[in-house]
Formats: C-alpha cells, structure tokens, sequence
C-alpha cells in the first residue's frame, strides 16, 4: 500500500494525541494527591484498562502473526525499561512534581537517546550534535534549579523516566532489524500488564469509590486514544512532519495543571523549554539523513 501523505489529518491526531495525555496526567495526579491511590496500582490498572480496549485493534492488525518472533527475551527487557519510564512518570505526579516542569523534563528523552546512539550503537554523533545534546541538558538545568534553595530530588524523577524512555527507543531502533512494529506493539501491550502487576503487588490499594474507579477507567481509555492517535498520525503522514506537533504537550499540559490544581510556570519554564525544544528539533532534523523508526510509541505516557 502506498503511503499518502495527509499533513492536516496527521496533524489533529498528533494534537488529539496530547490533548489525551494532558487529560491522563491530570486524572492520574488527581488519583495520588487527592485519592492517595498509590502510583504502582493506577500504573497497573490505567495500562490493564487501555489493553482491554485495544484488544479490537489489536485483534485488527493481526495478534497470531505478530506474536511470531525469535528474540522474546529482547522483548522482556525492552517492555522492562517502558514500565520503568512508566512508573517513574506516576511517581514524579504522585509526588507531586507540578505537570508543567514534568513535561519539560521528559522532554530531555530524545537527548539520553542521542548519548546512546554514540554510546551503545556505536553511531557517528559528531561535534555539533553532541552540543546540540548540551544545550538541551542546559535547558533542563534552567527548569530544575538544583542550585536553589528549593530545589527537590523528586524533581528529577521525570529525567529518569525520560533515560528510561530513551533506552527503550534505543532497544525498538536496534530490534528493528529483526521484527515488525506491529510486533513490537503488540509485545508491549500484553507484557506491560504483568510487570505493572509485579510492582504493584507490594503496595496494591483497591480503589474505594465509584469516583475513583471512573477516574481509572478514564485514564485508561484516554491512554488507549492516545496511543492510537500517535499510530494514526504517523500512518497517514510523513514523521518529520508530525513530530513537532508532539510540542505541542507542553503547554496543553500546563493547561492541565492550571484548570485541576491551578499551577501557573515560571518564567524559567518557558526560556528552558525552548532550550530543550530547540535541541531535539535540531537533532531530530539531523535524523533525518537516515532512515529511522519514530522514537515515540505506544507504552509512553506524556
């Protein structure tokens, strides 16, 4: 089938896309800080709930052929470094780290994915893409403050789940090599549930309310319209056209966190999200000289 390029269409779905996440981190923060749910049980219950509704899809693309693979342990540890990111991300909103500097902060993923591009994969990097990945680890220093007074180790939870994030794009670039996207997807929905299980076990609350439940069925469907959005916009067009929209996350996430918790961002926010914006855009474009898997994928929550 020959790939037609829709720009616009590929561009509201990577908007529906955030607006999703945007929606599921405030409904997930709300569920730590006003619920005291632990982030382990919404972790395991949100991705249960977004596997149940895209088994339909899932059963669409093909389940028995896509289960079909010669490196399933390459997949356990792959899908283990996503629900690390992933628990990592939950922790930082349980905390809570406000949403706007969570955001930013995982924006620094694509940099880690640099690092180990050079490091791991044994790719050219160069002179000017290593300073590229400087500046926008400068950007990050610019929102954290680790020099302030005010400064919070917990703050630096989402630049783990970005490392995290980051290892995990680097394991989908070097498996596909050897197995489909279809198959990496579908790897991942049905292993996330299971480690999700492991690490909530210890600390599993049942949620106690009507309202808490509605709250877990919410985030759990928007995850499942997220992740869908994303597949959809680079389906029907180009990436290097809709990756920038992806940007678009930080502010409807800040506005998020306004409406629910009422959060206003410094003004270090904006200088050092440009910073880091700035960066990955240039890296990203730099990326474009070879042929790449888009980084973003399903087992993400931003």
């Amino acid at each position: 089938m020959t790939h037609r390029h829709n720009p616009i269409q590929g561009a509201c779905w990577m908007l529906t896309a955030g607006t999703a996440f945007a929606v599921v981190n405030s409904m997930v923060q709300y569920l730590s800080v006003v619920f005291h749910l632990p982030s382990t049980t919404v972790g395991l219950i949100q991705y249960f709930i977004a596997l149940i509704v895209m088994l339909p899809w899932l059963q669409k693309i093909g389940l028995r052929q896509a289960l079909k693979t010669q490196h399933f342990g390459m997949h356990c540890f792959r899908v283990f470094l996503s629900v690390i990111g992933i628990q990592l991300w939950l922790w930082a909103l349980a905390y809570p780290v406000p949403i706007w500097q969570g955001i930013a902060l995982l924006m620094t993923s694509p940099l880690f994915a640099t690092i180990g591009s050079g490091l791991l994969l044994k790719e050219k990097v160069g002179f000017v893409r290593w300073m590229a990945t400087l500046a926008g680890f400068g950007g990050a220093m610019i929102i954290l403050e680790p020099w302030s007074d005010d400064f919070n180790w917990a703050s630096v939870l989402p630049v783990g789940a970005a490392f995290f994030w980051a290892s995990y794009s680097l394991m989908v670039k070097k498996m596909s090599h050897h197995d489909s996207p279809t198959t990496m997807v579908v790897y991942l929905l049905i292993l996330i549930t299971p480690f999700n299980l492991f690490l909530a076990v210890p600390d599993f609350t049942m949620p106690a309310n009507h309202q808490t439940w509605l709250l877990l069925l919410g985030a759990g469907m928007f995850t499942a319209l997220a992740n869908w959005a994303i597949a959809k916009a680079y389906a029907i067009a180009d990436a290097s056209f809709v990756q920038p929209f992806d940007h678009a996350k930080l502010p409807l996430n800040v506005l998020a966190g306004f409406i629910v918790f009422g959060w206003v961002p410094p003004g270090r926010l904006w200088l050092g999200a440009t910073i880091i914006i700035g960066s990955v855009a240039f890296i990203t474009q730099w990326e474009r000289r070879r042929p790449v898997m888009p980084s973003k994928t399903i087992g993400e929550t931003s």
